[in-house]
């Protein structure tokens, strides 16, 4: 079997990243952008300084800034009224995962207008034409939007997250700037830099997995556990290794998919409107012990890349133990609410919050078959 992997055409790395927007938007002769964004990176100057830019550079452009967290359907149907609107031949998308995921779908539909109902975009669509371009900013080190071929959209009538897959959606340029991800607050930065652990240990396990993207995720693990809580604490240096590591995470498992993190936390999102990285923080532990036994000599991997003295030597029973047990520790020195119940999640809802989970896009890539009623047990456990 061949295995694809697809990256953005262009990527920009490190301090000042974002000083080449202009010089990419000018050589691909794009005459007008939307710049899609949320109030709060506006109110805090933070989209603004890419709006400066392109003030600078006299390029013509107009703001989107209607994104909220968890992006809804409306949220992206009222964007792509917005960007048709405004006749815009491209979008610069600045945010976390929200902002990147809702312009991914907005310039979906764009070019492919018979998905504009949104919801038909679920799982694997069968898109015809790549997306409006799309220059990805990220102001967080967690989701990786900027170089996936993934994105969320919350279906609220029905309270559920369904993910999008679809080559024709990756942003054609990222730009990876650090300096962008240093107003991130301590629980911002925990939340969404777990969520990048997550993706990195979810796509090295993953049932899709194989050598190059094993290369990926080790590595992503290796940065990212060094320097989590460090970057937590507001260290430059830190933030700036977070941003490469959440970037190589979304490079491996945008190409070969999750697992039952995802899985479990998508519905909790869509239910209680728990932060994405919340969520994932607080199943990862869980699920990685749930997982132990069906993924090979991976946790002894896990264990000697965080730096556990001895892997190489203890059983594999002891090995899986210790790297479950290293997670849990990091996501608790980071904060991260060790039960579901203090996010607000209620007993009573756990059955239905389940097979939602069991049907999610990312569940089938779980190294070990799961059910409906081990969904439901490991609900239970976390509260």
């Amino acid at each position: 079997m061949a295995n694809r992997m697809i990256l953005n055409e262009t990527s920009y790395h490190g301090k000042g990243a974002i000083n080449s927007i202009p010089l990419e938007f000018k050589k691909r002769n794009f005459k007008k952008a939307v710049l899609i964004t949320d109030k709060d990176l506006i109110k805090y100057g933070v989209a603004t300084r890419v709006s400066a830019l392109l003030d600078k550079e006299e390029i013509e452009y107009d703001i989107y800034d209607g994104i909220v967290p968890n992006p809804t359907i409306q949220n992206v149907k009222d964007g792509v009224e917005f960007v048709k609107r405004m006749d815009a031949d491209c979008i610069i998308a600045v945010g976390g995962g929200s902002p990147i995921d809702t312009a991914k779908a907005i310039g979906i539909i764009i070019t492919n207008p018979e998905f504009e109902d949104v919801l038909s975009l679920e799982g694997v669509a069968d898109t015809k034409k790549a997306c409006l371009p799309i220059l990805a900013v990220p102001t967080t080190s967690g989701t990786a939007a900027e170089v996936t071929i993934n994105y969320v959209i919350t279906d609220e009538n029905n309270h559920r997250k369904f993910v999008c897959i679809d080559p024709h959606d990756i942003p054609i340029v990222s730009f990876v700037d650090s300096d962008m991800m240093m107003g991130m607050p301590k629980g911002l930065c925990a939340s969404t830099g777990m969520d990048a652990m997550t993706h990195a240990i979810e796509g090295y396990v993953t049932k899709g997995a194989w050598d190059m993207t094993d290369m990926m995720h080790i590595k992503a693990i290796e940065i990212i556990g060094k320097s989590l809580k460090d970057s937590v604490n507001g260290n430059p240096e830190a933030r700036e290794k977070m941003a490469l590591g959440q970037y190589i995470a979304g490079m491996g498992f945008s190409n070969v998919g999750l697992g039952l993190v995802h899985g479990m936390a998508h519905p909790l999102s869509a239910w209680y409107n728990i932060p994405h990285g919340i969520a994932c923080a607080s199943l990862l532990p869980t699920v990685m012990e749930y997982n132990k036994d069906f993924t090979g000599d991976k946790y002894r991997d896990i264990a000697r890349i965080l730096g556990i003295d001895g892997a190489d030597a203890m059983s594999i029973e002891d090995v899986r133990n210790v790297a479950c047990r290293a997670i849990a520790d990091l996501s608790k020195d980071v904060g991260i609410p060790a039960t579901i119940s203090e996010l607000g999640v209620k007993a009573e809802d756990i059955p239905r919050i389940a097979e939602d989970a069991f049907r999610d896009v990312c569940s089938p890539g779980n190294p070990r078959d799961t059910s409906i009623e081990d969904i439901i047990g490991l609900y239970q456990n976390l509260m």
